[in-house]
């Protein structure tokens, strides 16, 4: 089954999105931060993540990052999503090497769709 991480510092958010990609057929685990996302990947690596930038400790930005120049998840697919929605924040996601930025708040047939058009790339 395929696995989606899902990091976000609010918990009502983390559950919501994490309620959307799981009544798609999706296995979802959940971080609170970069910190804790990077922890859980060590274990076991996602199939996509799914972040916000704001957070606590380590922004998303800086997550995807890491993930991005690491050669064990280079190939995971990140989807940005957060309330920054301006164009600059969006060139800067893409930027940093996320594969899809979603501003919230989103339509949930945007957040699905962009997931599985993203894993049917890999």
């Amino acid at each position: 089954m395929v696995k989606v991480l899902v990091v976000e510092d609010s918990v009502a958010q983390r559950e919501m999105i994490a309620d959307l990609l799981k009544d798609s057929g999706l296995s979802v685990t959940g971080a609170s931060d970069g910190v804790e996302a990077l922890e859980q990947i060590k274990g076991s690596c996602p199939d996509l993540v799914v972040m916000d930038i704001v957070m606590p400790r380590m922004n998303g930005y800086e997550l995807c990052r890491r993930l991005k120049t690491d050669p064990k998840t280079e190939q995971v697919p990140v989807v940005m999503c957060s309330t920054k929605g301006e164009e600059f924040d969006r060139y800067w996601g893409m930027r940093q090497g996320a594969d899809a930025y979603i501003s919230k708040p989103f339509q949930p047939q945007e957040l699905v769709g962009t997931v599985k058009q993203l894993l049917r790339k890999g």
